[in-house]
């Protein structure tokens, strides 16, 4: 077969085109198949498996510009009279310098009436693009993607017409940008490019011929500038990137001798290697043991390659088969519309009528239900049918009813294949398909045959069954709703799924991880060919009880089974029933959810939690408000203790007055985030000042080296000085993720509550060490004093004595201290922790 075709017909087979053997295997390799009596060139692979279309190249002897840093002296003058263009077309190749991102001047057409007459710049964008803009009469397209900045040889072609200011930008030999109207505005018509004006490469022109700006200029290397008066064609372009000329209306073409070349600027001659428009693939040859090229449409003998694990799978998938479906398939047919033997099976090439018949009668054999759960043979036999279905040529003059009856029965079939109860079926044939993410990349190939349905009256096709749905616009979208794609990647058996989870997160191993969402797949097309773009979308989540850890999209690697990775994307909003994400390319998404059991509680006991909060807040409000007043009014003695307990009245005032109110300040952002901000600051204010109480005690009872006044400074540093800092730090390096999606609170799903809770339990453990030390102290204090005032008293009395000495400074403490707070590590537990919580800590 050629090479198309024979690489088609392995991969019918779950099995791949022979790869080049290595240098060790070639000897013995070329002996084997003479014994098999195969001579001369057998078919191979590529091996990076991506455009397998590799390109016969031309050496082309040419002179390259090299121009260096940028500079406003460095220019190239064309020595050419351009005549009046109403149509024109530039192109070159040329390698750009990656090191700044500043934008160029590729080359520059100025006449007399307008300084940027024509003109191409560009510059290198975040993401790694090159970006083009084309500038006619003063006039900027906007600046678009056209090749990555790889360092790399690349070739361009602009076109730009009179009629209508019709635009168009090549790269590569795609078409990567187009439109009309560029110039094209206003009362008159566009003009045509005016004749006689001064072409100057590397350089913006200020003035006419001169007046250059070292921020705009060139920086990297260019050869091969060619410009018609003329839109090339497509054919044509990609026959100029091959280093061919097209000689019809050229109006300039690249010599030495046609250029005048600024001294600093480097002219060197090289031997260039064009890509060529041959489509050549490579080949062994078997007497030889040597690697060539062939056309790829010449018919060569082939090697269709398992791996051994694959190949033992679908052998015992063979023998174990009772071909129940496959019989009941070709019985309703009454012909053979799926082989029983996958290995031996001679696969033909289907037109579209065959194909609709085929899956017409697959689709009512599955609907009917006879064998609920598939067999591992006619799972594969299923596949193999879609895999010739998807690999269909939809040739011109066909009927469009039927295109969209046989995207519908592919649509019926994929669902039907898809059900939960076939799970176990695709886990028994891993080795061969490395699950369902092979549907996936099916169903792609397959809505790509859909675009003849798109006329100018009907600018969508969407093709739906159950859970599963194509649609072909501009953009072609898949989606997968839950079934066994979900929990064959979800399952433990996928363990190539996580495989970049493991390595972005550390090592860290998630209890238990499932794919909480849909999958869905976008594609953005132009002429038929994937651009990259930014793509934002919502997923709902298919259960409440999940907390999304991370968003991870799905990359389909067939091969592989699909992997997971965050490259590219970040979450925007994360609901309890959905996630909202950002990605700057297209690909297949889903979200990856942890599980853990979550208390589920009623309205009525979250509205009871609300309440309490809200009466106790409201109570302990009021008495620290009555008890700062007093300390003010009565003229208690002024003492440490005293200034102490004022700066942590203030503090618990003000963070549980904000507390009260904050669920009012939902409702907008920037007072959320606001009121966010003071609720940390003034809640770490009052557990800094729970410290300064304990430090205080502590200095009560240990003897301290430390006068009053210095005391007083550093309990305030303390006091005020640390949250301060904590809160600023935060908000300087977490801006972004500072607050949570529903409360005017940190946001517990990044690291940013850890300024909250770290310094809490640091406080929280000294004070527990401080009231451990004064319990000990009161408990021995109370035991000398009753020997010594009451030395007969009872066992029982002195028992007495004793305990209430350890709960007295226990009770009164342990609020001043904090400590109530502990009891939140509880919460999850129960309902009721969270209620002692509440009431607890809302009266502290």
């Amino acid at each position: 077969l050629d090479w198309w075709h024979a690489d088609r017909y392995c991969e019918q087979r779950f099995a791949q085109l022979l790869f080049e053997p290595q240098d060790s295997e070639q000897a013995s390799f070329s002996k084997l198949l003479q014994s098999h009596h195969i001579r001369g060139s057998v078919w191979l692979n590529e091996r990076d498996g991506v455009l397998h279309k590799p390109k016969r190249r031309r050496d082309h002897i040419v002179p390259v510009l090299v121009f260096g840093d940028k500079t406003d002296t460095r220019y190239v003058k064309v020595l050419s009279d351009f005549p009046a263009m109403p149509a024109v077309t530039a192109c070159a190749h040329l390698q750009w310098d990656t090191r700044t991102q500043e934008i160029a001047t590729i080359f520059s057409y100025a006449v007399p009436t307008f300084i940027n007459e024509f003109q191409l710049r560009g510059f290198v964008d975040e993401e790694g693009f090159v970006r083009f803009a084309l500038i006619v009469h003063g006039h900027h397209s906007p600046y678009l993607p056209v090749f990555h900045a790889d360092g790399q040889w690349h070739h361009f072609c602009v076109t730009w017409q009179q009629e209508n200011g019709t635009w168009a930008i090549y790269a590569d030999g795609k078409r990567r940008a187009s439109a009309s109207g560029l110039c094209a505005g206003g009362p008159t018509a566009p003009q045509a490019v005016y004749g006689q004006g001064t072409f100057i490469i590397g350089q913006d022109q200020d003035s006419l011929g001169g007046t250059f700006r070292e921020k705009e200029s060139f920086s990297g290397n260019i050869t091969d500038l060619h410009v018609w008066q003329k839109v090339l064609s497509a054919e044509q372009i990609e026959k100029v990137r091959s280093c061919w000329v097209v000689e019809q209306d050229l109006v300039f073409g690249w010599s030495s001798n046609a250029l005048e070349v600024e001294s600093t600027v480097q002219e060197v001659t090289v031997q260039f290697l064009c890509p060529g428009p041959v489509e050549e693939c490579r080949v062994f040859e078997v007497g030889s043991s040597g690697f060539g090229y062939a056309s790829c449409l010449q018919s060569l003998p082939f090697i269709c390659c398992y791996r051994k694990d694959a190949y033992w799978q679908l052998k015992n998938a063979q023998l174990e088969s009772s071909h129940s479906l496959v019989g009941r398939v070709n019985t309703l047919a009454k012909r053979t519309v799926i082989p029983e033997n996958v290995f031996t099976s001679d696969v033909q090439d289907m037109n579209l009528s065959v194909a609709l018949g085929a899956l017409d009668v697959l689709a009512t054999v599955l609907r009917k239900g006879e064998t609920p759960v598939l067999e591992s043979s006619d799972l594969l036999a299923v596949l193999q049918l879609l895999k010739q279905v998807s690999d269909v040529e939809v040739q011109e003059g066909e009927e469009l009813e039927m295109l969209e009856q046989l995207g519908q029965y592919y649509v019926e079939v994929t669902e039907l294949i898809l059900e939960e109860q076939n799970i176990e079926t695709w886990s028994s044939v891993s080795q061969v398909i490395r699950g369902p993410m092979a549907v996936v990349e099916l169903c792609d190939r397959m809505v790509s045959h859909l675009a003849p349905l798109l006329t100018a009256g009907r600018t969508a096709i969407t093709l739906q069954h159950g859970n599963v749905g194509l649609r072909r616009v501009t953009v072609k979208h898949m989606w997968f709703g839950y079934g066994s794609l979900q929990r064959c990647l979800s399952g433990a058996g996928s363990s190539a799924v996580f495989q970049d989870v493991a390595a972005s997160d550390g090592g860290q191993k998630f209890p238990s991880t499932t794919v909480g969402t849909a999958v869905i797949s976008s594609t953005l097309l132009s002429d038929y060919q994937e651009i990259s773009t930014s793509v934002r979308y919502r997923l709902q989540h298919l259960d409440g009880n999940f907390h999304v850890f991370s968003l991870l999209l799905l990359h389909v690697s067939p091969d592989a089974g699909g992997m997971w990775s965050t490259a590219g994307c970040s979450v925007v909003t994360s609901l309890r029933d959905s996630t909202a994400c950002f990605c700057n390319h297209t690909t297949n998404f889903a979200v990856l959810l942890q599980v853990y059991e979550m208390q589920q509680r009623t309205t009525k006991e979250e509205l009871t939690l609300q309440t309490l909060t809200f009466i106790g807040c409201g109570v302990s409000f009021c008495a620290l408000i009555v008890t700062f007043v007093l300390f003010l009014a009565v003229g208690v003695p002024k003492s440490e203790r005293t200034t102490v307990h004022k700066n942590l009245i203030f503090a618990l005032a003000a963070a549980e007055a904000l507390l009260m109110f904050s669920e009012l300040a939902k409702t907008n952002q920037v007072v959320c985030f606001t009121v966010t901000a003071f609720l940390h600051l003034f809640f770490m204010a009052a557990f800094s000042w729970m410290l300064v109480e304990g430090l205080l005690l502590w200095s009560k009872v240990v003897a301290v080296n430390m006068s009053e006044d210095r005391r007083m400074k550093f309990y305030y540093v303390t006091g005020w000085g640390l949250p301060v800092v904590i809160v600023g730090v935060t908000l300087a390096t977490s801006f972004n993720k500072y607050v949570a999606d529903n409360h005017c609170w940190l946001n517990v799903r990044t690291n940013v509550i850890w300024a909250f809770v770290g310094p809490v339990l640091f406080i929280l453990a000294v004070n527990t060490f401080v009231l451990f030390r004064v319990v000990m102290v009161t408990v021995s204090s109370a035991r000398r004093r009753s020997k010594m005032l009451t030395p007969n008293s009872s066992l029982e009395n002195q028992i007495g004595i004793q305990i209430w000495a350890t709960a007295k400074p226990i009770l009164v403490l342990l609020p001043v201290l904090g400590l109530t707070w502990v009891c939140g590590v509880l919460v999850h537990l129960s309902i009721v922790w969270a209620y002692v919580f509440i009431v607890l800590n809302s009266l502290q």
